[in-house]
């Protein structure tokens, strides 16, 4: 009788069996993202992926601001590179967050972006603007730069326009003198 429960324990592990009312913890699905950096953005992105939710994939990144004060949000969009049709627009989103200067930490964004990955597609995200609080970065013609970089034309490099943030500027002080 010994021998039978002891095969039987045997069978039972080298099987790999599951018990039943046991539940069974699957790991979500994540797909890596590629960063199309931009230089002369005060904002890093870099780790990038995408994690399946209930409602749809949620951006993970890992973010370093290199300005001298908090950065409140960004724009990005999203593309899927397909090697039969070229590239495949997926979302563009606006973003907000609160990242002190010369500041890192990752976000999730909760905004989720429902779509089907198709087998053999990359996945690029590239910054389009950056919201700092004394000032705003807006990449010059995006679309432009990123079709060049997903056709492997990695030489250009999208210019930057700044513009100082009227809305989000902290209120100067103003001394009157007699």
């Amino acid at each position: 009788m010994r021998q039978i429960v002891l095969a039987a324990l045997l069978v039972t592990s080298i099987a790999g069996a599951t018990v039943y009312g046991q539940q069974v913890q699957t790991k979500p699905r994540s797909l890596s993202v590629e960063v199309f950096q931009v230089l002369g953005l005060p904002l890093n992105i870099h780790e990038a992926v995408l994690e399946e939710k209930a409602s749809g994939y949620v951006v993970r990144c890992r973010m370093a601001n290199e300005s001298t004060s908090e950065i409140r949000g960004l724009r990005y969009s999203l593309t899927a590179i397909d090697p039969g049709n070229g590239s495949i627009p997926i979302a563009s989103r606006i973003e907000g967050f609160g990242l002190q200067a010369h500041g890192t930490t990752t976000i999730t964004f909760v905004t989720p972006i429902k779509f089907k990955m198709k087998e053999g597609n990359r996945l690029v995200l590239m910054l389009e603007q950056v919201l700092g609080v004394e000032a705003i970065w807006e990449v010059i013609k995006p679309r432009d730069a990123l079709e060049a970089y997903l056709k492997g034309d990695y030489s250009i490099q999208p210019q930057i326009m700044r513009v100082a943030n009227y809305v989000d500027a902290p209120p100067q002080t103003q001394v009157i003198h007699k």
